[in-house]
């Protein structure tokens, strides 16, 4: 997007009144394509107003982001001047010194307390609990619940539902509601189905999908610090978490083994099915009339509780780092001075954008903006996230293709699928010198 003539003048005006006769930077954000993204960008248009320095967000489908970014970083190539990159990266991005440190950037404004505690933990700190910042919180995210209000009020279904179980229909506040919710709206007869969850194994949908229910049933993927797995990723609490997410799969419509955001919020907007699972960032197209017809009778709820009452949520969202072969560190360091300020965290909840900041947060004015930013308030200060170290991306694929056939095709049990995981992530750790 050009300057204006306004922005143009405003710009010069700008460099004039601070006596300097230098050109306007540019700088270049890489994001993934989605609306946020386009958030960002009009976000980022008030700094150049501002400052009359131009920002434009670049952006890619999700299937390629990761390689494009990766394929820039180990080029050494300064075409990105800031990334707004996965959780995931900031191990192998950080160790491969593609992120400039910004830990003297995170003390100095004292952004663990600024920002939710648990964005601080995945989104910028790498190793964990090392007190080293790499990124800023900027998108925060995780998975929640969309389910169908009208469903679950009608007078009819609720005396059904009561009867059947012994409790009154409402939205889940454990894992084992949700199974009995599912299976009475499962009527594959009336073309009406019980849920939608994560299956997709081509990048992290399923894994984030079953993370959900092992961090709710008390369950953990590893001891991160001290790389260890056994008796963890294979522990009896995940062996149960996995055992639930099959027998969901058993009431999700047809043709369901490959699916992700986009087919899950076709479940509601298509009339699929009672409840959806979905990252909280794909829930403003479900309040919007335009793009679900039944937006006036989708709610929203955050992941519920396991059995033991842990309740937690698989961590989505990203942070902005600094590529350190970028030819504008200084002006990009500028422009995250601007990013972390209170009134800009607030400006970009009000775009759309999912902030990080626990003030904005906590506000009223945030949790009642939407039918959704409760649930998304509630759950940012409960998630967890997938291992963050630089062969993140072998784990990832172990653990799809272990899971994967029990959840979608029965094969095996939970127990031979999580035993054998944990064997390829002790094979995976020892040839990377972790053990």
């Amino acid at each position: 997007m050009r300057k204006t003539m306004t922005g143009l003048l405003a710009g010069v005006g700008l460099m004039w009144a601070c006596g300097t006769s230098a050109q306007a930077q540019e700088l270049t954000i890489f994001w993934a394509e989605w609306d946020p993204a386009n958030y960002l960008q009009e976000l980022v248009n008030e700094y150049e107003a501002e400052t009359g320095v131009k920002v434009t967000v670049e952006t890619t489908p999700w299937a390629d982001f990761q390689t494009k970014a990766f394929t820039e970083f180990n080029a050494k190539g300064s075409a990105y001047d800031m990334v707004v990159g996965d959780s995931q990266w900031i191990g192998a991005a950080s160790e491969a010194g593609h992120y400039v440190d910004l830990t003297d950037f995170f003390n100095k404004h004292k952004l663990k307390e600024v920002m939710a505690p648990a964005t601080v933990k995945y989104y910028a700190e790498y190793p964990s609990n090392s007190g080293k910042y790499w990124s800023i919180p900027a998108e925060g995210d995780a998975v929640g619940w969309s389910y169908r209000k009208d469903w679950f009020e009608d007078p009819k279904e609720m005396e059904a539902f009561k009867a059947k179980y012994g409790y009154d229909l409402a939205p889940p506040k454990t894992w084992a509601e949700m199974r009995d919710i599912a299976e009475f709206f499962h009527r594959p007869n009336e073309k009406r189905y019980g849920i939608a969850i994560y299956t997709d194994n081509s990048y992290d949908g399923l894994v984030m999908g079953v993370e959900n229910a092992i961090f709710s049933y008390g369950g953990e993927l590893g001891d991160y610090q001290n790389y260890k797995v056994d008796g963890i990723i294979n522990s009896e609490k995940n062996v149960k978490a996995l055992e639930m997410y099959r027998e969901l799969y058993g009431f999700t419509p047809p043709g369901w083994a490959k699916t992700f955001f986009v087919e899950n919020n076709q479940a509601i907007t298509e009339n699929l099915t009672a409840m959806s699972m979905n990252y909280f960032a794909f829930f403003p197209a479900l309040v919007n009339e335009a793009s679900n017809p039944n937006a006036k009778v989708t709610g929203f709820f955050a992941n519920p509780a396991g059995p033991g009452g842990d309740q937690f949520a698989a961590l989505g969202g990203q942070g902005i780092s600094v590529v350190s072969y970028s030819e504008n560190q200084e002006e990009a360091m500028k422009f995250l001075e601007w990013f972390i300020k209170d009134e800009t965290q607030k400006r970009w909840a009000e775009l759309g954008g999912y902030t990080a900041s626990a003030k904005v947060l906590e506000s009223p004015e945030f949790q009642n903006a939407t039918p959704y930013n409760k649930a998304f308030y509630e759950t940012m200060f409960k998630v967890k996230d997938f291992w963050a170290t630089p062969e993140y991306a072998e784990l990832l694929i172990q653990m799809n293709q272990r899971i994967y056939p029990f959840v979608t095709a029965g094969e095996g049990t939970a127990k031979e699928a999580l035993d054998a995981l944990a064997k390829d992530w002790n094979t995976t750790f020892k040839k990377y010198g972790r053990h």
